[in-house]
């Protein structure tokens, strides 16, 4: 059962009062000057500030206020104007860095990107310059190893950021990676020139929901005295695989070998589109920071640049609206419930595939009656 150090359920009007209290923070456009400020209120001919029902709609106000939340909120230093509602940004990214990834407090950095796919980018585009910084790697000594079934984000920052990749086979029954196959991909790519490794781990595939262990990916470097980097997929099971399985995982930031994660509340956690979350350990952003924004304060270490602060008010607003108990109770309903339908299918001969503690339950289309199917 989590328990929540910086997570707490709030009641309607508690969030309600909190959002307008961030929002009374923020630059007004309406009423301050504005003289400076890279940002404006939006089109006042087709947006109604003043509507009496945004009393009672925080994340509509929030949307309508349009808080810039360019940059990373977690290093200190950010643009004043939009003070109120980063402080709910980075008591989110507190909330799934400290209370759901077991993080200590106040060591991991991270923002609100515009998906799972941003921040998976992110996470590569961090490790990579990591170790050309911290090694001289050139990029061709650098090389990311996943499983077949990783979401295909990797193949764009593969494409975008020009380094190498090994794609490791899945067993087609468990979609679990042996160690054989890790070691002898490792093997191939160092023939290939590649010293320095960057590993995406899986909590629960896009198509699968299947889980990779990361101790699979980290015995074959360390065995080898290979630097390497471990970034955790959450995009899908973030919100859910830390709360169904009773043993602790070890795709989480007790995990000294796990360096960033990505989540995406636009799934499970049913926010607006646009809603992916990056979090890193503490420092580790600044790798990625871009010295020429200089007209940012505090610059920028983010892929995405300019960001609507209204997003993260959203997911804030959902997780506290539930709870850390509420949220347990809530996914907990949904895995019995893909349980007993793995049960069923079972009962019925059907092939398919279901993780433990995942709520997706995939079913071979072989043999499968074209009526159900429908």
């Amino acid at each position: 059962m989590h328990r929540g150090r910086v997570w707490k359920k709030l009641r309607p009007g508690e969030i309600n009062d909190r959002v307008h209290a961030a929002l009374d923070k923020n630059i007004n456009f309406h009423e301050q000057v504005i003289f400076g400020v890279p940002a404006s209120h939006l089109d006042g001919n087709v947006f109604y500030s003043n509507a009496p029902f945004l009393a009672d709609a925080p994340f509509l106000t929030s949307m309508v206020a349009n808080p810039n939340h360019i940059g990373c909120h977690t290093l200190g230093s950010s643009e004043p104007f939009f003070a109120g509602t980063q402080a709910i940004e980075n008591e989110l990214i507190r909330i799934c860095a400290e209370d759901i990834f077991k993080g200590k407090p106040n060591e991991q950095d991270g923002y609100v990107a515009s998906g799972g796919t941003e921040a998976n980018i992110q996470a590569i585009w961090m490790h990579r310059n990591h170790f050309m910084k911290a090694y001289g790697a050139s990029v061709n000594e650098i090389g990311i190893i996943c499983s077949s079934d990783t979401h295909y984000s990797v193949y764009k920052a593969v494409n975008l950021l020009q380094i190498k990749s090994g794609i490791l086979p899945v067993d087609e029954h468990t979609r679990k990676i042996s160690s054989a196959e890790i070691n002898q991909k490792v093997e191939q790519l160092q023939q290939e020139g590649v010293k320095y490794f960057i590993t995406i781990a899986n909590m629960m595939t896009t198509m699968f929901g299947s889980v990779d262990s990361v101790h699979a990916y980290t015995d074959v470097f360390k065995s080898k005295n290979l630097p390497f980097r471990i970034h955790i997929d959450a995009a899908f099971g973030g919100f859910i695989f830390p709360f169904s399985m009773e043993q602790e995982t070890e795709l989480t930031f007790k995990n000294n070998d796990v360096h960033s994660i990505t989540l995406d509340a636009h799934k499970m956690v049913q926010a607006p589109y646009g809603t992916g979350i990056f979090i890193t350990r503490k420092g580790m952003i600044n790798d990625v920071l871009t010295d020429e924004a200089q007209y940012v304060k505090g610059m920028d270490s983010t892929l995405s640049g300019s960001r609507s602060g209204a997003n993260a008010v959203a997911v804030w607003m959902i997780l506290s609206t539930y709870g850390p108990h509420g949220w347990n109770e809530k996914i907990n309903t949904l895995v019995r419930r893909a349980a007993w339908l793995s049960k069923r299918l079972t009962e019925l001969g059907f092939d398919h595939y279901r993780h433990e503690g995942s709520n997706i339950v995939t079913i071979k289309a072989k043999g499968f009656p074209i009526h159900i199917m429908e």
